[in-house]
Protein backbone atom coordinates (compact mmCIF):
# COMPACT_ATOMS: atom_id res chain seq x y z
CA UNK A 1 0.00 0.00 0.00
CA UNK A 2 1.39 3.20 -1.18
CA UNK A 3 1.41 6.16 1.04
CA UNK A 4 -1.86 8.05 -0.59
CA UNK A 5 -3.90 4.60 0.25
CA UNK A 6 -2.38 4.93 3.66
CA UNK A 7 -3.70 8.83 4.22
CA UNK A 8 -6.84 7.74 2.79
CA UNK A 9 -7.62 4.69 4.97
CA UNK A 10 -6.37 6.31 7.79
CA UNK A 11 -8.49 9.33 7.55
CA UNK A 12 -11.64 7.31 7.03
CA UNK A 13 -10.75 5.19 10.17
CA UNK A 14 -10.68 8.28 12.11
CA UNK A 15 -14.20 9.61 11.13
CA UNK A 16 -12.19 12.92 9.58
CA UNK A 17 -12.92 14.79 5.98
CA UNK A 18 -10.36 15.99 3.81
CA UNK A 19 -10.99 19.61 5.33
CA UNK A 20 -11.00 18.57 8.99
CA UNK A 21 -7.50 16.82 7.98
CA UNK A 22 -6.16 20.08 6.35
CA UNK A 23 -7.09 22.32 9.25
CA UNK A 24 -5.57 20.22 11.68
CA UNK A 25 -2.53 19.86 9.59
CA UNK A 26 -2.81 23.41 8.33
CA UNK A 27 -2.77 22.99 4.98
CA UNK A 28 -5.33 23.59 2.22
CA UNK A 29 -7.91 20.87 1.02
CA UNK A 30 -6.94 20.98 -2.18
CA UNK A 31 -3.08 19.71 -0.73
CA UNK A 32 -4.82 16.70 1.20
CA UNK A 33 -6.35 15.86 -1.97
CA UNK A 34 -3.42 16.04 -4.26
CA UNK A 35 -1.42 13.56 -1.42
CA UNK A 36 -4.68 10.82 -1.65
CA UNK A 37 -4.30 11.57 -5.45
CA UNK A 38 -0.58 10.35 -5.53
CA UNK A 39 0.00 14.13 -7.16
CA UNK A 40 2.13 15.35 -3.98
CA UNK A 41 4.34 13.52 -1.46
CA UNK A 42 3.98 15.96 1.93
CA UNK A 43 7.24 17.47 3.25
CA UNK A 44 8.65 15.38 6.24
CA UNK A 45 7.16 18.13 8.74
CA UNK A 46 3.91 16.60 7.61
CA UNK A 47 4.39 13.34 7.14
CA UNK A 48 5.63 13.47 11.21
CA UNK A 49 2.30 15.69 11.94
CA UNK A 50 0.47 12.91 10.33
CA UNK A 51 1.78 10.27 12.17
CA UNK A 52 0.72 12.41 15.07
CA UNK A 53 -2.74 12.96 14.14
CA UNK A 54 -3.27 9.32 13.31
CA UNK A 55 -1.33 7.26 15.57
CA UNK A 56 1.01 5.70 13.67
CA UNK A 57 4.86 5.19 13.55
CA UNK A 58 5.95 7.06 10.20
CA UNK A 59 7.91 3.83 8.85
CA UNK A 60 3.85 2.69 8.17
CA UNK A 61 3.71 5.70 6.71
CA UNK A 62 6.57 5.64 4.68
CA UNK A 63 6.76 1.88 4.04
CA UNK A 64 5.29 0.48 1.07
CA UNK A 65 5.94 -2.94 2.58
CA UNK A 66 4.62 -1.95 6.04
CA UNK A 67 0.99 -3.24 6.48
CA UNK A 68 0.04 -2.99 10.01
CA UNK A 69 0.22 0.57 11.52
CA UNK A 70 2.26 0.36 15.46
CA UNK A 71 -0.85 1.39 17.02
CA UNK A 72 -4.64 1.50 15.72
CA UNK A 73 -6.29 4.32 15.25
CA UNK A 74 -8.77 4.74 18.38
CA UNK A 75 -8.82 8.59 18.43
CA UNK A 76 -6.92 11.24 16.20
CA UNK A 77 -4.11 12.46 18.54
CA UNK A 78 -4.33 16.35 19.21
CA UNK A 79 -1.46 18.59 20.40
CA UNK A 80 0.22 16.97 23.13
CA UNK A 81 2.56 18.86 24.94
CA UNK A 82 4.37 22.00 23.91
CA UNK A 83 7.66 21.83 22.63
CA UNK A 84 10.51 22.95 24.62
CA UNK A 85 11.56 26.50 23.46
CA UNK A 86 14.90 27.74 23.44
CA UNK A 87 15.88 31.28 22.72
CA UNK A 88 18.84 32.18 20.86
CA UNK A 89 20.76 33.45 23.86
CA UNK A 90 20.34 30.84 26.29
CA UNK A 91 21.21 28.75 22.91
CA UNK A 92 24.35 30.56 23.00
CA UNK A 93 25.44 30.38 26.52
CA UNK A 94 25.22 26.64 26.88
CA UNK A 95 27.62 26.39 23.42
CA UNK A 96 30.14 29.15 25.30
CA UNK A 97 29.88 26.79 28.04
CA UNK A 98 30.37 23.34 26.51
CA UNK A 99 33.18 25.49 24.10
CA UNK A 100 35.27 26.29 27.87
CA UNK A 101 34.50 22.81 29.20
CA UNK A 102 35.91 21.05 26.10
CA UNK A 103 39.06 23.15 26.16
CA UNK A 104 39.68 22.52 30.09
CA UNK A 105 39.11 18.82 29.50
CA UNK A 106 41.26 18.56 26.27
CA UNK A 107 43.94 20.61 28.23
CA UNK A 108 43.95 17.88 30.59
CA UNK A 109 44.26 15.23 28.41
CA UNK A 110 47.06 17.29 27.05
CA UNK A 111 48.85 17.06 30.57
CA UNK A 112 48.44 13.80 31.16
CA UNK A 113 50.16 12.64 28.03
CA UNK A 114 52.98 15.24 28.44
CA UNK A 115 53.01 13.94 32.46
CA UNK A 116 55.68 11.12 32.21
CA UNK A 117 57.99 13.69 29.98
CA UNK A 118 60.06 15.14 33.39
CA UNK A 119 60.66 11.56 34.36
CA UNK A 120 61.86 10.81 31.06
CA UNK A 121 64.15 14.04 30.60
CA UNK A 122 65.55 14.32 34.10
CA UNK A 123 66.20 10.28 34.43
CA UNK A 124 68.51 10.46 31.51
CA UNK A 125 70.93 12.95 33.98
CA UNK A 126 74.18 11.68 35.91
CA UNK A 127 71.59 12.29 39.22
CA UNK A 128 69.18 9.64 38.55
CA UNK A 129 68.27 9.66 42.59
CA UNK A 130 67.52 13.32 42.67
CA UNK A 131 66.39 13.17 39.23
CA UNK A 132 63.92 10.56 39.61
CA UNK A 133 62.37 12.14 42.76
CA UNK A 134 62.05 15.77 41.58
CA UNK A 135 60.53 14.39 37.69
CA UNK A 136 57.84 12.32 40.08
CA UNK A 137 56.93 14.90 41.68
CA UNK A 138 56.50 17.22 38.50
CA UNK A 139 54.51 14.40 36.97
CA UNK A 140 52.64 13.87 40.20
CA UNK A 141 51.98 18.04 40.10
CA UNK A 142 51.17 17.63 36.18
CA UNK A 143 48.40 14.98 37.02
CA UNK A 144 46.77 17.13 39.66
CA UNK A 145 46.61 20.02 37.86
CA UNK A 146 45.10 18.27 34.56
CA UNK A 147 42.49 16.51 37.36
CA UNK A 148 41.56 19.88 38.71
CA UNK A 149 40.99 21.52 35.06
CA UNK A 150 38.58 18.28 34.65
CA UNK A 151 37.06 19.02 37.57
CA UNK A 152 36.60 22.37 36.69
CA UNK A 153 35.62 21.52 33.43
CA UNK A 154 32.54 19.67 34.68
CA UNK A 155 31.27 21.74 37.84
CA UNK A 156 31.49 24.77 35.50
CA UNK A 157 28.93 23.11 33.03
CA UNK A 158 26.85 21.61 36.13
CA UNK A 159 26.31 25.09 37.56
CA UNK A 160 25.31 26.45 34.21
CA UNK A 161 22.95 24.02 33.69
CA UNK A 162 21.10 24.60 36.46
CA UNK A 163 21.38 28.49 36.50
CA UNK A 164 19.59 27.36 33.22
CA UNK A 165 16.78 25.45 34.61
CA UNK A 166 16.32 27.83 37.46
CA UNK A 167 15.81 30.52 35.16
Amino acid sequence: MILADKIIELRKKAGMSQDELAEQMDVSRQSVSKWEGAQSVPELSKILKLSQIFGVSTDYLLKDDFEKPVQEVSEPVTDSKPLFRVSMEEANRFLAVNERSAFKTALGVALCILSPVPVTMLSSQMYSELADSVGTSMMFLIIATAVGLFISAKAGKSLSLTLQKRA
